[in-house]
């Protein structure tokens, strides 16, 4: 099978957007294929950041991804402070990867406009990112359009070293995923469901309670027709309300489009749809929050089994690039 490696950083509520869109993905990839997932709380200090909120933070990520079906006995799934080979690989790739590379990421420069303070870390961190997919020798990294820069710079990155110093990391490919419903804002339906916006009318937690969700749906935009139809670039709003009926029930949006003539009872079903099916991985989230202690231990396995590929892969790396073997 092939490895594949994804990432996701403990920063803001995860909210419908992420398990329709990518983590129902996550859920079906680790069945598929040998899938290797990583929560990436180093990248979470290139910014500030309260450190209990932090420690909370990945903490509670944890959970509900295990609570969204992702299962340590079947997947990788690990903390990536952890493990201290993303950060010693990521010294060595950042001493093999040019100013000008880095300076280069859009990224880089659209987190830098936003804040006052720019970290060096901030500058550097796709050396870290390179370090956490080429750690598990990485087949095949499922990632938006928008991230394909970071994967194009982690294969130089990792050729730049095998031409170097000799073949010693498996040169990854961009892929983007099969493709899950795209959620939008509640009340924005022409902007992505985002996790920065925080609790707002426009955004579905999935640990909002029953109430908040039937709300938060039965306000959402729509527009000033009544027929009921998807077509994103018209009706964006009733659209929406497809794609995340359509989600919940297995269906397509134009066929959940069929069954309806008004808006109202669209909201009402896609309320009851979207209620039922958070309410298990509401469940399954209660019961490891309840239990912090069987949360550490699955999350160990997950460091094991991880760290079994890591060590490997660095004891390569910092062989061929010429580091003194300290053990003999």
């Amino acid at each position: 099978m092939a490895r594949v490696f994804s990432g996701i950083q403990p920063s803001g509520e995860i909210h419908l957007g992420n398990l329709l869109g990518a983590l129902h993905n996550w859920v079906a990839e680790q069945h598929k294929h040998e899938a290797v997932y990583c929560i990436v709380d180093l990248h979470a200090l290139t910014h500030k950041h309260d450190p209990a909120q932090l420690r909370q933070a990945t903490l509670s990520l944890s959970q509900m991804l295990m609570a969204v079906g992702l299962d340590p006995q079947v997947c990788t799934l690990f903390v990536q402070s952890h493990l201290s080979e993303h950060s010693e690989l990521a010294w060595l790739l950042q001493c093999t990867t040019s100013y000008g590379e880095l300076s280069r990421m859009t990224q880089f420069k659209h987190k830098s406009d936003e804040t006052d303070f720019v970290s060096a870390a901030l500058f550097t961190y796709p050396a870290l990112q390179a370090a956490d997919i080429l750690l598990y020798d990485t087949d095949i990294v499922p990632v938006g359009d928008d991230q394909r820069q970071h994967i194009e710079l982690t294969r130089d990155a990792a050729q730049r070293f095998n031409q170097r110093y000799g073949e010693t990391f498996v040169v990854p490919s961009h892929q983007i995923p099969k493709a899950g419903a795209r959620v939008m804002d509640l009340q924005n339906p022409t902007s992505k469901m985002s996790k920065s916006a925080g609790e707002g009318a426009g955004t579905i937690s999935l640990t909002d309670d029953p109430k908040a969700i039937s709300k938060k749906i039965m306000r959402a935009v729509t527009d000033s027709e009544t027929e009921v139809r998807y077509d994103p670039a018209a009706k964006p709003g009733v659209s929406n309300l497809l794609e995340i009926m359509a989600a919940a029930r297995q269906s397509t949006p134009q066929s959940v489009a069929e069954n309806y003539s008004s808006y109202g009872a669209l909201k009402k079903d896609c309320a009851e749809a979207v209620v039922a099916m958070l309410a298990p991985i509401q469940q399954r989230f209660g019961e490891l929050s309840a239990d912090s202690g069987e949360t550490a231990r699955l999350l160990a396995v997950g460091a094991d089994k991880a760290r079994h590929m890591a060590s490997q892969t660095l004891a390569r790396a910092k062989q061929n690039i010429g580091l003194l073997d300290g053990e003999g």
